[in-house]
């Protein structure tokens, strides 16, 4: 297995809009992520630079235009990102976080009965 790179809470914003667009340009995640950020595009260049330079993004230059993809996927990120996780806050051990969520009250009839489900096809 491949070693993801380490990214950010704020990088992690920047890589879903690559991931939802297809080769998006510099100017398209300044416009995707401007409207829900405070941040300025300088500040969004930064962080693409970042990911670029971690392996998470490449890009492709068309004269003045980057278009940027992603070298990782969503998923696999996600996935590692979860295990860091539940390492970090269980010591590993998913049951104390599956006890967690369980006993949360907020949980709904239907959630249950998904989660049973996945329990079950586990066995």
């Amino acid at each position: 297995m491949k070693k993801l790179p380490k990214i950010s809470e704020a990088e992690w914003q920047v890589m879903k809009v690559v991931w939802a667009k297809k080769n998006p340009t510099t100017n398209d995640v300044v416009d995707a992520l401007t409207p829900t950020t405070a941040w300025k595009p300088k500040t969004i260049m930064t962080m693409l630079k970042r990911l670029v330079d971690k392996g998470a993004l490449g890009f492709e230059q068309k004269g003045r235009i980057y278009e940027y993809f992603p070298k990782v996927g969503e998923a696999e990120c996600e996935k590692a990102e979860s295990r860091s996780f539940i390492q970090r806050v269980y010591g590993g051990s998913l049951k104390p976080m599956l006890s967690h969520f369980i006993e949360d009250k907020s949980l709904s009839k239907a959630e249950i009965e998904e989660l049973k489900k996945i329990l079950e096809q586990k066995r």
